[in-house]
C-alpha cells in the first residue's frame, strides 16, 4: 500500500440521537411529523402517526459491529442467513454519537477528513411522501440537528450532510439557501422521481430549477445517498410486501433494483438536460456502487445516436465531468475505469455500518489493491478534497 497520509472518506455515518428529528421539530405538526412511542414494549419511531419500520431497532443501542457483513457481501462463504450474519450486536459508541470521540478515532483510522451521512435520516422522507409540509419542516428540524450535533464544517474535518427533500419545489430551493447561509458544503437528495398527486416528476423538472440553479451558483455539491428510493413498487408487482420490511423478504428486491433507482436517477438528469442549464452543477452518488454507470452509459450512448442533435453535448461526457461515484469496496474498480474517469471516484467505507469496512484503510488493500500509486492517492483523498475546496494535509 502507497505512503498515503490522511484519507479523506467520503461516505460515513453516525446512529442518530434520539431526539435527532424531535428537538428542533416544529411542535404544530403532531402526528403528521416524527414522534417515539412504546409499542408492544418497545421503543419504535411514529412518522406521520404511521409506526416506521425501515430501521428495526431505531434506538440503535446495541447495534451491528462496523463490517459485520463482510463476509456475507464477499460472497457468503459460510452461506449463512442475513440475520446469523449480523453477529452478535453491541452497545452504541460514543464516537457514533459525539463529534469529539469522532474525531480521535478518525485519527487513529488515519482518516483525514470525512462527509458523515444519516441512518435513519435516509428512509424517512418516504414516509412523509403524502405531506410535501410536514417532510418540509421535519427535515429542517433535523438538519439544524446535524449542524448542532456534528456540524457541517466541524473542525474542517467533519462535514455533515444535510438532507433536502424534494417534493415541494419552494421549500426544496428554501432549504438549500438555509444550508448553504450556514456553510454546508454538501447536501443529500434521493434517488427518486417526486411522488406528486396523482404520480411522479422527475426532480429535473423546469419547476426545480431554483433548486438546482442555486446548487450551481453556489458550489454546494449535490450527492445521492442510496435509501428507501420507493422502488419497491416495482417488487410488488412481482411479490407482495413493503419496502420498510424488506431486508427479510425474498431475494427478488435485489435482483429487480439493484443499482436501478441510482442509474434512473443520474439517466433522468442527463436527459432531462440539468447539466446543460447549469454547466458548473457537481452530483456525487453515494453508496450506491458503480456497478450501474457502464450499462447506463452505454444506454445513453445509444440514446444519443438515436436522437441526433438532442443533447449540446454528448452525455458520456456530460456524466464524466459532473458526476462523482464512491464504488462500494466489492466493486472490480480496475474493470469499471474503462467507463468511468479516475478523477471522478472517491473513497467511502460507509463506517461504521455493517454493510463496509471494518475500517476505511481496508477499502485500499481490498478495492484499490491493483491500481497505480497516484490512483489510489486520486480516489482515497485528492478527488474529494479537489472537488469540496478542502485541504486535508499530507500528514496528520
Amino acid at each position: 500500500m502507497p505512503e498515503l497520509g490522511p484519507l479523506f472518506d467520503f461516505d460515513t455515518h453516525y446512529y442518530e440521537a434520539p431526539d435527532a428529528f424531535t428537538r428542533h421539530q416544529d411542535r404544530s405538526l403532531g402526528n403528521r411529523g416524527v414522534r417515539w412511542a412504546d409499542v408492544d414494549g418497545r421503543r419504535r419511531l411514529l412518522i406521520g402517526g404511521t409506526v416506521n419500520t425501515y430501521i428495526a431497532n431505531p434506538t440503535f443501542d446495541p447495534v451491528a459491529r462496523p463490517g459485520a457483513l463482510y463476509d456475507w457481501y464477499r460472497g457468503n462463504p459460510r452461506q449463512v442467513g442475513i440475520r446469523e450474519a449480523f453477529g452478535e450486536l453491541e452497545p452504541v459508541r460514543a464516537e457514533y454519537r459525539d463529534r469529539d470521540a469522532r474525531l480521535r478515532v478518525m485519527d487513529e483510522q488515519g482518516v483525514g477528513a470525512t462527509l458523515l451521512f444519516p441512518t435513519l435520516g435516509v428512509g424517512v422522507e418516504e414516509a412523509l411522501k403524502d405531506d410535501p409540509e410536514a417532510a418540509a419542516k421535519v427535515f429542517h428540524g433535523f438538519n439544524l440537528w446535524i449542524d448542532e450535533d456534528w456540524g457541517y464544517r466541524y473542525r474542517d474535518r467533519i462535514f455533515a450532510v444535510p438532507c433536502i427533500p424534494m417534493l415541494d419545489p419552494a421549500a426544496a430551493e428554501a432549504e438549500l439557501h438555509a444550508v448553504v447561509d450556514r456553510g454546508a458544503l454538501v447536501v443529500n437528495v434521493r434517488n427518486a422521481p417526486v411522488p406528486v398527486p396523482g404520480g411522479y416528476r422527475s426532480p429535473f423538472d423546469r419547476v426545480y430549477d431554483g433548486f438546482w440553479g442555486l446548487a450551481a451558483d453556489s458550489g454546494v455539491v449535490v450527492a445521492s445517498h442510496t435509501g428507501v428510493e420507493g422502488y419497491d413498487v416495482i417488487v410488488n408487482m412481482w411479490e407482495p410486501g413493503s419496502e420498510e420490511s424488506s431486508l427479510f423478504r425474498s431475494p427478488l428486491r435485489g435482483v429487480l433494483t439493484k443499482g436501478r433507482a441510482v442509474a434512473d436517477f443520474y439517466g433522468a438528469a442527463l436527459c432531462h438536460l440539468v447539466f446543460e442549464r447549469f454547466p458548473s452543477l457537481r452530483m456525487a452518488s453515494v453508496e450506491n456502487g458503480a456497478g450501474w454507470v457502464p450499462d447506463l452509459l452505454h444506454r445513453i450512448d445509444d440514446a444519443a445516436n438515436r436522437n441526433p442533435g438532442y443533447f449540446t453535448r454528448h452525455p458520456r461526457d456530460v456524466f464524466g465531468e459532473h458526476v462523482w461515484v464512491t464504488p462500494f469496496w466489492e466493486d472490480d474498480v480496475p474493470s469499471l475505469l474503462r467507463d468511468l474517469r479516475v478523477d471522478r471516484l472517491v473513497l467511502g467505507s460507509d463506517w461504521p455500518h455493517a454493510e463496509g469496512v471494518a475500517q476505511p484503510r481496508d477499502f485500499i488493500t481490498e478495492t484499490l489493491r491493483d491500481l497505480t500509486d497516484a490512483d489510489v492517492r486520486l480516489i482515497a483523498r485528492d478527488n474529494a478534497t479537489a472537488l469540496l475546496g478542502v485541504d486535508v494535509g499530507a500528514s496528520r
